[in-house]
């Protein structure tokens, strides 16, 4: 396996969140390595552009082994922001910005090379020829050991792989988002052998109350004794049962929840009851 079970992801880690501090990044790191989240996933517009340099910064002053962990990077969103000249958010997939891009996010991050880099979001002016020019570039290089997508549907990974091959697509999947599910999406990350990786695994559950959440809470809580296990195990648990072996990133900075969401992943939810949670998110049985 390239990457650990679960991945840490890094969005709220700097300014568009907890604005944690280089000693408390250090031990948030340290604590995930400890659960054995060894990956930890960035993107270079978070934080307006500066939580790589956070990150980084904390990183080198660590003594982690660079060799021990897997960082993830992804590029292609071009925001309006004090650290850039753009004047509306775009798309910039060009052979040029996707190698300064990666560069920058190695200096950055204080590393010579990136086990995973990702297109941020696909681009309807992106050219797959010039994409794969950049990527064997970076490959050869040695400067990024894997390529994949984020956000790819599966014609434009088709479109894409015909170029370049793709070894991971990170998609919306939840509980509460399981469209993947039924879109063909996840059926053709298995048939084409592609890691799935998923951001926001917990969906919408701790952060909406409505009648499809509560339904969800009522099952959940159901089966709490049984698994010995907190609601977002079961979540997570949910989401790791299914047969595409995903790889949730989970976005939280909390150490409890990250020692709690480790445990999700030695959790086998029973075949119904696994439907039991899905019917309780639906609010009707499966056809």
């Amino acid at each position: 396996m390239k990457y650990s079970r679960l991945i840490a992801g890094t969005m709220t880690w700097g300014v568009w969140g907890k604005q944690l501090q280089k000693n408390q990044m250090i031990e948030l790191m340290q604590h995930c390595i400890d659960q054995e989240i060894t990956t930890f996933d960035h993107a270079d517009i978070y934080g307006g552009y500066t939580t790589e340099i956070d990150f980084g910064i904390a990183f080198s002053e660590s003594g982690i082994k660079r060799n021990t962990i897997e960082l993830i990077s992804k590029c292609g969103i071009q925001l309006e922001s004090d650290n850039r000249t753009n004047t509306v958010k775009h798309y910039d997939y060009s052979k040029s910005y996707i190698i300064w891009s990666v560069e920058t996010s190695l200096k950055n991050l204080k590393t010579d090379y990136l086990d995973l880099l990702l297109l941020h979001r696909p681009s309807p002016l992106m050219q797959p020829d010039e994409i794969a020019e950049a990527v064997s570039y970076l490959k050869e290089r040695g400067l990024i050991a894997n390529f994949g997508v984020s956000n790819f549907t599966p014609l434009q990974v088709d479109l894409l792989s015909k170029s370049v091959e793709i070894s991971v697509n990170q998609i919306e999947f939840s509980l509460t988002q399981h469209t993947a599910m039924h879109n063909g999406s996840l059926d053709h990350i298995t048939t084409k052998a592609i890691t799935p990786m998923a951001w926001s695994p917990l969906g919408t559950v701790f952060r909406e109350d409505n009648e499809q959440t509560r339904r969800i809470h009522k099952q959940l809580g159901d089966l709490l004794e049984k698994y010995n296990a907190t609601e977002d195990q079961l979540l997570l648990a949910w989401v790791l049962r299914h047969p595409s072996k995903i790889h949730p990133v989970i976005g939280t900075t909390n150490k409890k929840r990250i020692s709690d969401a480790a445990i999700a992943a030695t959790i086998n939810l029973e075949l119904e009851d696994w439907f039991k949670i899905l019917v309780a998110c639906q609010g009707h049985e499966v056809p």
